[in-house]
């Protein structure tokens, strides 16, 4: 068996200059390693009554749906703009370099429902906080986060607070 981050490839300077881009393809070739990956992205909310997985657009989905069937949840895709028919529900955030919009069907979760947010990548938690915002919009209630990769030098973890858990399954 492998260590997961061992499949986790750091490529230097891409997209641009400075960053160490971490390519998950990898992982997610090893059907082995990835389903153990899921196991334990999941592990924590086995009891958490989770009804449904938000996930943010693209590679989140990819962990999103597999945690989902995984916990016996719906899935459903929060999406960047123009992505789905209206009516929608949106939130627009900041991200390091630009601002951005996530979207969900206006109908895509019941008031009170119990989320769980998915997602690749924790950085500065632009992104995550507003999945969050937009779950909460929609009235459901988040359970809790869960992300593949923390990277604990920029201050995501901070940004999402103490409101409910969040799960990272590495750290670099």
């Amino acid at each position: 068996m492998h260590n997961l981050a061992s499949l986790i490839r750091a490529v230097p300077d891409f997209p641009t200059p400075g960053i160490v881009f971490r390519d998950i393809t990898p992982l997610l070739a090893d059907a082995a390693e990835f389903a153990r990956c899921i196991a334990l992205l999941a592990e924590p909310w086995r009891e958490a009554r989770v009804q449904a997985v938000c996930a943010i657009e693209s590679r989140g989905f990819i962990f999103g749906a597999a945690l989902a069937t995984t916990l016996g949840a719906g899935f459903v895709p929060l999406r960047k703009p123009g992505k789905l028919p209206p009516p929608v529900v949106a939130v627009d955030y900041e991200l390091e370099y630009a601002r951005d919009r996530l979207e969900a069907r206006n109908d895509a979760l019941r008031k009170g429902e119990r989320v769980l947010v998915a997602d690749d990548v924790l950085a500065t938690g632009g992104t995550l906080c507003a999945a969050r915002t937009l779950v909460e919009r929609l009235g459901a209630t988040v359970v809790g986060a869960s992300v593949l990769i923390e990277l604990a030098a920029l201050p995501g973890r901070a940004r999402w607070g103490n409101a409910s858990p969040l799960h990272a399954l590495l750290s670099y």
